[in-house]
């Protein structure tokens, strides 16, 4: 019985040492391939989307937010993590329809000009067409 118990402490030493020779293994690797793309961990075909001026984010959408009675969950601004409140200035961005505090948006546009939450461009291209949104 002693022996079935350690010939099992033993397989499972093992076991764990090749375990983490394949994880140091995999590791190195991912790191050399790092290396031969020129240092960067971002796919070439990923590039970053510019940030906005303060005139292009002045053109987005603003409204006051209105609480509705029959709301049960609280809507929230994903950039403070905080709860909107009646009366509150809020920013609609126009493609994604995704709304936020004023200055939170603000402050993120100046950074990148794409939306917080599912990375679409905050902004449309300018193609001369009216830019108004309809708040429903």
């Amino acid at each position: 019985m002693d022996i079935q118990i350690i010939i099992s402490a033993i397989l499972l030493l093992i076991l764990t040492a090749i375990l983490i020779a394949i994880y140091i293994y995999l590791v190195r690797k991912a790191f050399r391939m790092n290396n031969i793309n020129g240092g960067t961990s971002v796919p070439s075909r990923i590039s970053r989307i510019p940030s906005m001026s303060s005139d292009d984010i002045k053109e987005l959408p603003c409204f006051d937010y209105k609480v509705e009675e029959k709301e049960n969950s609280p809507v929230e601004c994903a950039v403070c993590l905080e709860n909107f409140k009646g009366g509150e200035k809020c920013r609609l961005l126009p493609i994604c329809r995704h709304t936020f505090h004023v200055q939170c948006i603000d402050s993120w546009l100046l950074k990148t000009a794409a939306c917080p939450i599912c990375r679409t461009r905050a902004n449309a291209p300018q193609t001369g067409h009216s830019s108004e949104v309809e708040l429903t």
